[in-house]
């Protein structure tokens, strides 16, 4: 069993309460990254709310908490329903990367909306400290993950 199926596993198995920070840093070490987040989707007011977080510098945190639908990396993958990514975000000059994401020092980034029928229930961020394109397999595992949390969220 890979790593990914490992992963769907387990939040298959979990009963009661997921383990926010362990899941995250299962997907983190999965993909070899440094840096990740899980937003859920606060359906009252449409907002994506940090579930949980590794390696995001702490000034971060409050324009991190928060993420409006379209804005960031996170909020464009909401917005679009599929996995946002960038080479080095160091660089972007797309506009898809706020400001402040530069400040968390890492490069290859992607960002996958959570989905289960085409609803939203969140995003799923992770960076590696180079620059990095991940596979089409990759995007695929982590749309696929993120589908398993959106179940768990939905039940």
């Amino acid at each position: 069993m890979n790593k990914t199926e490992s992963i769907i596993e387990s939040i298959k198995e979990t009963k009661g309460e997921i383990n926010w920070q362990q899941l995250l840093e299962n997907i983190i070490a999965a993909f070899d990254c440094i840096t990740g987040t899980i937003h859920t989707l606060d359906k009252s007011t449409n907002l994506l709310m940090l579930k949980s977080q590794k390696g995001i510098p702490d000034f971060l945190l409050p324009k991190m908490s928060v993420i409006p639908i379209g804005k960031g990396m996170a909020g464009i993958a909401a917005e679009r329903k599929q996995p946002v990514e960038m080479c080095n975000l160091q660089t972007d000059s797309s506009g898809v990367a706020r400001p402040a994401a530069k400040e968390t020092k890492v490069e290859g980034s992607i960002a996958a909306p959570m989905l289960l029928d085409g609803e939203l229930y969140g995003t799923l961020g992770i960076a590696k400290p180079v620059p990095y394109d991940f596979t089409k397999e990759e995007s695929e595992a982590l749309l696929k993950i993120g589908m398993e949390i959106s179940r768990f969220i939905k039940s």
